[in-house]
């Protein structure tokens, strides 16, 4: 009867499910990073060639680099918080599941995969909308709509990563 109930101990909870968390870990942090790096850079452009055209509005069109740098705090949040939840084996039994391996690289996929996605939208967006507003300020309000609604995307990931976190499964 124990070697049985040690047999579903060590089925459920591999030393290897660890992997699976850090997984998670690395994948909210450098989808995050990516999304988050793509939105400057791409926004980046756009209001370099807007100022050329009209350097008084530089700090002002500042709004869509911004908006991307804070997709990749969401990854750096999600990644501290599934790091934090994450176990050692203890003397070579394992004492995190792969259940909650699975859980913790799915929060951190989804936070990851979202915040790629936004910035990407985010540096889209950006790029177009600043040299647009450079041209005709009327457009400002607009840009604006459109990369709070980008935004929104990447912080949908982070609520959701966020419940998929508390899921867990104790040997």
């Amino acid at each position: 009867m124990s070697s049985w109930a040690g047999n579903i101990q060590m089925d459920s909870c591999p030393e290897i499910a660890p992997f699976f968390g850090f997984m998670g870990v690395s994948s909210a942090l450098v989808l995050a990073n990516m999304g988050a790096a793509y939105g400057t850079a791409k926004s980046g452009i756009g209001i370099a060639s807007m100022g050329v055209m009209s350097p008084g509005m530089v700090m002002r069109n500042i709004i869509p680099v911004v908006m991307a740098g804070v997709l990749g705090i969401y990854g750096l949040i999600v990644a501290v918080i599934l790091q934090g939840s994450i176990v050692a084996p203890v003397n070579g039994v394992g004492t995190y599941s792969l259940y909650s391996g699975f859980a913790h690289m799915c929060a951190g996929m989804c936070c990851g995969f979202s915040g790629l996605g936004a910035g990407m939208a985010i540096g889209i967006v950006g790029d177009a909308g600043v040299r647009a507003v450079g041209q005709q300020e009327k457009l400002f309000v607009g840009l604006i709509l459109v990369l709070i609604f980008a935004e929104a995307l990447g912080l949908y990931g982070l609520i959701v990563a966020l419940i998929l976190s508390q899921n867990s499964y104790v040997c």
